[in-house]
């Protein structure tokens, strides 16, 4: 017997991106698109029929902020993604990408040199991802989605670092200003790649991204040499085709920063430029940080100034991994910065600088810097404006990966004060023979935090792992911030820093947020992780509504009300990197994910097609 849909989605309660009130019904799927909506549809005209009972059905999520361009031709079902209930993810983000293709030129490899320390990305991993490449223009990039078995949808932004790369070359790129004849033909390829579809330009500004190749390590990634002349005019490009400046703020210059973000006004430019910039949080050390940017956009996006710039706003608890100093944390100080700057394999070369006494000056001297002492830079500390975000309080470091097991799970600050009291002649204090070991191993008193962290260093190098927190801590403030009008929630980072963060699960603690607020609050949020994002980047995704491509998301809202995020986050081995990855795999949240109507996702299993037939697409911008 025919029957006329594919698949028939029953009995769930749907959120369906508009913002309004949810309501129990069914969603019957055919030929990839959604057929019908309604209340007791006939399950008899369904191949087959998912009881969706007590769950919760919602357009599938979009993830607006991630580096998976590098994963995607690994593995191109996204594995990781999926099991989140993210079927639409954007890279091409912070200016670095791969759409140009391989860009070698002689001994230098771009791709690796950019990504390595920005995004603390092995360099033998990235070397797969550049092996991968089989494309040299933005017009083949985005065509050869169709020849893989790509998973979720996928869109990209030109990568600034990388559009000056294939002008320029990577020396001249952070070297020197570009001619103008080299400023036109970045115009040119620009604007080639927005008529392709994509979503808009890419750059960065965070004073902390080097590059990770000889002899460049001490210069930032090339889209920090722009002059504002140059972004002026590749911006007014982006503004002529109505698309999106994705920027991170100049830090260390606040004022340069705001100055940056006016590009947006339509009153000052002569068109509203659409800008979508990272972040807002509630930093640690600086916890009232976050309300000057959301300021600044309300002004901005007011009638006087005709402007659109939304900060994109992370859902969970902002929790980096560091392995002894190496950690995106960490770029933030000079003397750290050099030990970073080292080959992930050079121990000797870390050690000559461990036992330096001119870097350990300054390393002390960056340690303390806003900690300590009757000065100006301690005074802004107090405040909530340091000089910099990187924390140095030992109580705030949890061990997990600790030399010592006894550790495992403790504070910094607790085996310090055990150390302390060690050296002072209580022996007694050691808990075991291994710790006693360790302990003897700090040839020097330990006078302070500084020389402990030090004394860690000079004996396991990197090999002691530690959690810190460093903004949305217990997420007090993180709703208020995603409900926000002038942000843009979705921020997940998936596919970067892969043995220090893992963000995938950043959209589902934001449900689950929303849920402690009641249905209402969960359906604001839905909206504002679907069809806002996909209205105001281009993308005709988001939405339920029959003809939609149907990319769908069940929760069960049990489930999600007793998950912890932290309990789910674990450092795996990938085989596709052939190296461990940080990964978040909650169990039971999210029972069920389809992209264009074929389940990729259920009861904790991955879907047969997944990884092996095209489902999602690549998204043009509109």
């Amino acid at each position: 017997m025919s029957t006329a849909w594919d698949t028939l989605i029953t009995g769930a309660l749907v959120f369906d991106g508009s913002g309004s009130e949810p309501r129990q019904e069914d969603i019957a799927i055919a030929g990839g698109k959604v057929a019908a909506r309604g209340i007791n549809l006939p399950q008899g005209q369904a191949a087959q029929v998912i009881d969706a009972s007590g769950q919760w059905l919602m357009p599938g999520l979009l993830d607006i902020h991630t580096h998976l361009d590098l994963e995607v031709d690994l593995e191109p079902g996204l594995p990781e993604v999926v099991r989140h209930g993210t079927t639409t993810v954007l890279f091409g983000n912070c200016s670095l990408g791969n759409c140009f293709g391989k860009q070698l030129e002689g001994e230098q490899n771009p791709i690796v040199d950019c990504f390595t320390r920005v995004e603390n990305i092995p360099k033998k991993v990235l070397a797969k991802s550049v092996d991968a490449v089989t494309w040299d223009n933005t017009g083949d990039y985005m065509d050869h989605f169709e020849d893989i078995p790509l998973g979720p949808n996928v869109a990209a932004f030109v990568p600034h670092s990388m559009l000056r790369v294939e002008v320029m070359g990577l020396e001249a790129s952070v070297s020197r200003e570009p001619t103008e004849g080299e400023l036109q033909q970045m115009e040119q390829l620009l604007e080639r790649a927005l008529q392709q579809g994509y979503l808009g330009l890419s750059t960065d500004g965070l004073p902390f991204h080097y590059l990770a190749n000889a002899p460049n390590t001490d210069k930032r990634i090339p889209t920090q040499f722009a002059s504002f002349r140059e972004m002026k005019r590749l911006l007014a490009v982006v503004r002529q085709y109505d698309r999106v400046w994705q920027t991170t703020p100049i830090i260390e210059n606040r004022l340069k920063a705001f100055g940056y973000f006016a590009l947006t006004s339509g009153r000052l430019f002569g068109k509203t430029l659409k800008t979508s910039a990272l972040s807002v949080m509630e930093f640690v050390l600086a916890p009232k940080a976050s309300n000057a940017f959301l300021g600044f956009a309300r002004l901005m996006n007011s009638r006087l100034f005709k402007g659109n710039i939304h900060f994109q706003a992370l859902g969970t608890n902002f929790r980096v991994w560091s392995d002894g100093i190496v950690s995106p944390l960490y770029e933030e100080l000079e003397s750290t910065c050099q030990l970073i700057a080292k080959e992930y394999d050079d121990v000797e070369g870390r050690r000559a600088l461990l036992n330096d006494p001119a870097w350990v000056a300054q390393f002390r001297h960056d340690w303390h810097h806003g900690r300590r002492g009757r000065n100006f830079a301690h005074l802004k500390a107090k405040a909530g404006m340091p000089d910099n975000l990187v924390i140095r309080d030992l109580e705030r470091m949890v061990f997990d990966g600790a030399p010592v097991p006894e550790w495992e799970g403790e504070t910094l600050q607790a085996v310090f004060e055990r150390l302390c009291r060690f050296q002072q002649g209580a022996t007694g204090e050691a808990r075991s023979d291994a710790e006693r070991d360790v302990f003897a191993g700090f040839s020097e008193p330990v006078a302070d935090d500084a020389d402990f962290m030090l004394g860690l260093l000079r004996q396991y190098d990197r090999h002691f792992r530690y959690w810190i927190d460093v903004s949305n801590a217990g997420n007090r403030a993180t709703l208020d911030f995603l409900l926000h009008p002038q942000a843009l929630p979705g921020f997940n980072d998936s596919g970067a820093h892969i043995t220090n963060m893992a963000f995938y699960d950043s959209n589902l603690m934001s449900l689950k947020l929303a849920q402690r607020k009641g249905l209402d609050t969960v359906s604001a949020i839905v909206r504002r992780l679907t069809r806002e994002p996909a209205a105001f980047f281009g993308l005709d995704v988001g939405t339920i509504e029959p003809g939609a491509q149907a990319d769908i998301t069940l929760i069960d809202p049990e489930q999600l009300a007793v998950w912890d995020t932290n309990d789910t986050r674990e450092l795996v081995y990938r085989d596709i990197f052939e190296h461990e990855q940080m990964v978040n795999r909650p169990e039971g949240v999210v029972p069920c994910v389809l992209i264009r109507g074929e389940v990729v996702w259920r009861d904790g299993t991955l879907g047969e097609d997944l990884g092996r037939q095209t489902l999602g697409r690549a998204l043009r911008a509109a």
